[in-house]
């Protein structure tokens, strides 16, 4: 992995907890520039003061991603702010015990893991085009792999189950990174790669999922060689911020190693059909990039 990243500006979501805020250390310390996007304030200055003297520089960025209008203004922002972005790493991710919907009639789980990404990428996409050799890494999950997609219930209106709600949504950022990877014309030189990070029992990822949910994955973390340490987790998803071997790989699903997506996800039909539900939930045409 490069050590000297000190001509790299990287928009890191998620940024201020968990495998995100290690990986945003990670960054700091190899001398990138690294816009940290997280809800929490205090969190986002603590992280600033955390790596003062690290080689690199953290600028914290608040954003809560639930709604169009919140993306929107972020992606306005970091415009203004930065000149160059080299890298659009989305790991925000949530998971809620109840439906819930956001500003604009969405569910919460999908409008934060799924669709912020998408309406990021679309509003920050120039910009990447202009500073390429360019990336967008999407941390998504294994757990991807028990979803399907139910287009006439995308949502979970008629039966709402946490688990099932989280796992969708991270099917949904599989399909969207390999769609975009499709997309992107070679001579923009953008890459869109998404990683698995493990199954990491210590994140505060299912705080607010339900009981059985948060039960099971306590107990999970309890088991030998099941859980993936946070430190781990995040290696892997600075490696495909800032390895040299995904400056021109694109399309990939990685984690411990080369991984292959679900059948959900690498279908090109349902993967076109959800790109074009995912432009109008955001309000863009799907014509891009």
């Amino acid at each position: 992995m490069p050590t000297d990243l000190a001509d790299r500006v990287v928009v890191l979501t998620g940024a201020t907890s968990g495998i995100g805020r290690l990986a945003a250390v990670a960054l700091a310390e190899r001398g990138a520039t690294v816009a940290a996007v997280g809800r929490d304030r205090g969190r986002g200055e603590s992280l600033v003061a955390e790596t003062a003297d690290a080689a690199g520089t953290v600028r914290f960025h608040r954003a809560d991603l639930a709604t169009t209008a919140a993306v929107r203004d972020l992606a306005a922002r970091l415009l203004e702010a930065y000149d160059r972005i080299d890298v659009l790493a989305h790991n925000a991710g949530l998971s809620t015990r109840s439906r819930t919907e956001t500003a604009d009639g969405v569910e919460l789980t999908l409008a934060v893991n799924h669709l912020a990404p998408y309406l990021l990428t679309h509003e920050l996409y120039d910009r990447l085009a202009a500073s390429a050799p360019a990336r967008v890494v999407v941390t998504a999950s294994d757990i991807h792999r028990r979803a399907a997609f139910d287009f006439d219930d995308l949502q979970f209106a008629a039966d709402y189950d946490a688990l099932d709600a989280y796992a969708r949504s991270k099917l949904a950022t599989v399909a969207f990174t390999l769609e975009l990877a499709a997309r992107i014309p070679d001579d923009d030189a953008i890459t869109a790669n998404c990683v698995h990070p493990g199954f990491v029992p210590s994140t505060n990822l299912f705080r607010d999922a339900s009981l059985p949910t948060r039960v099971m994955v306590r107990a999970a973390g309890l088991v030998p060689g099941v859980g993936t340490s946070a430190d781990e987790a995040a290696a892997r998803v600075v490696r495909l911020i800032a390895d040299d071997t995904f400056a021109e790989r694109t399309g990939a699903y990685v984690g411990d190693g080369d991984l292959t997506p679900s059948t959900a996800a690498s279908d090109p039909a349902a993967r076109e059909r959800l790109w074009e539900a995912s432009a109008e939930l955001v309000g863009v045409d799907a014509d891009w990039p």
